[in-house]
């Protein structure tokens, strides 16, 4: 252990039964275990679920907003590293969950820390991460160098793994090396299906406001149907807050069902998976809603799901960009603006046609973050500018879907 290990907390008790050792002396015994398809195993201890998961797994750079994070569908089918060391020291609350379904199964696979989580030290706090983590059915592991293995995913890419928690600490490493080479991957997997809503709903819940809570919509000025591939809360609140009544529908909606509800706006929203593989029902719907020339704006996968319907293709990243500290320029004004992120798949500029215009970049790496089309009143973008965790630098892109919808109303 290096010396950074040897002065972590100590994590809770259920955790860290010891053991002797040869040299007469006690250690903790490991009570979860990563264990990537390379056949690298990381020990640490179990937190949350006591469960077996395979999932992809990829690193986030955000300090704050862990449930945020943690209840965001996109996330589905992936295990989280958080690379800041103290998660969890301002506990959980029902406030700031962001899937849809308060009752539906987390699609995140687990999640990795550096350090045990403390007690709840935050006046909003119900409940302790740990027993949140077990409701949810998600298992953890803390005690894990998080530097190295972000390093590694930095260096090879996202790996598949299995996490596994069991407070008996026995673990059958060979076959969980083998579940982990089995399984498959995001790429072609169509995860929607299990995030998207089960059937259509409105919204009207506004954003939150200190000593206030959320709001609620009563005057709506547009109407605005939202295409559930995983949409986060805040993303509905945003656009109630905007002025607009929101209609709900999954993602095998049908074009003809879209249209007769008579939408001054349709939005598509972010999701997890691999975006040609929900492309396949989803991209001629799009294609039908742009040919109408009604106001759309997609975020995330519904960014990816407009570039597909365009023509475009996407492409699996290295490593994908997960945080909420990812700098954006807008090419439309100049301006940089700090972002909010979670994407594993992106746009391939390359193979967009004329009429899609490049607008946002991430100055990051240089991929493609947003498009417009020059003959239609569309955009998105590939960030999450709900900001849900993350900085409000983005909420303008809100107000730019609001004014199109008042001149296409207008016209």
């Amino acid at each position: 252990m290096t010396n950074e290990q040897d002065h972590a907390p100590t994590a809770p008790a259920e955790g860290r039964d010891v053991r002797p050792s040869a040299e007469g002396w006690s250690e903790p015994k490991p009570t979860a275990v990563l264990v990537l398809a390379d056949g690298t195993v990381l020990e640490g201890f179990g937190i949350g679920a006591e469960a077996r998961l395979a999932g992809e797994v990829c690193f986030n750079t955000a300090i704050t907003g862990y449930e945020e994070i943690l209840t965001d569908p996109s996330y589905a089918g992936q295990i989280i590293t958080f690379t800041f060391p103290h998660i969890g020291n301002v506990g959980t609350n029902e406030e700031d969950i962001e899937t849809v379904s308060m009752a539906a199964a987390s699609g995140v696979r687990g999640v990795v820390l550096r350090t045990a989580v403390t007690e709840p030290s935050n006046y909003r706090a119900t409940r302790h991460l740990n027993e949140w983590l077990k409701a949810r059915g998600i298992p953890g592991i803390t005690g894990i160098d998080t530097r190295a293995l972000t390093a590694l995913i930095r260096e090879a890419g996202m790996p598949n793994a299995v996490i596994a928690h069991s407070a008996d600490g026995v673990f059958d490493i060979e076959a969980l090396k083998a579940e982990a080479r089995a399984w498959p991957g995001l790429v072609g997997m169509d995860l929607v299906p299990g995030v998207t809503s089960a059937q259509r709903f409105g919204w009207d819940e506004t954003t939150w406001e200190w000593e206030k809570g959320y709001g609620h919509q009563d005057a709506p000025r547009h109407h605005v149907v939202a295409v559930d591939y995983g949409v986060k809360r805040n993303i509905l609140r945003l656009l109630a807050r905007a002025g607009c009544k929101v209609t709900v529908v999954p993602a095998t909606t049908s074009a003809d069902d879209i249209l007769a509800l008579k939408p001054d706006g349709v939005f598509l929203s972010n999701g997890p998976g691999d975006p040609a593989a929900t492309g396949e029902y989803a991209v001629p719907v799009i294609r039908r809603i742009i040919e109408t020339g009604v106001p759309t704006f997609g975020i995330c996968l519904g960014h990816q799901m407009i570039g597909l319907a365009v023509g475009g293709r996407t492409v699996k990243m290295h490593q994908g960009h997960h945080g909420a500290n990812h700098p954006v320029k807008d090419l439309t004004t100049g301006k940089v603006e700090i972002t909010s992120m979670n994407h594993g798949f992106a746009v391939d500029r390359e193979t967009l046609p004329k009429n899609a215009v490049e607008t946002h970049v991430s100055l990051f790496d240089g991929s493609n973050a947003g498009i417009a089309l020059a003959d239609r009143p569309v955009f998105s973008v590939q960030y999450h500018p709900e900001a849900s965790p993350g900085p409000q630098d983005s909420h303008y892109l809100f107000d730019r879907f609001i004014e199109m919808i008042g001149k296409h109303k207008a016209a």
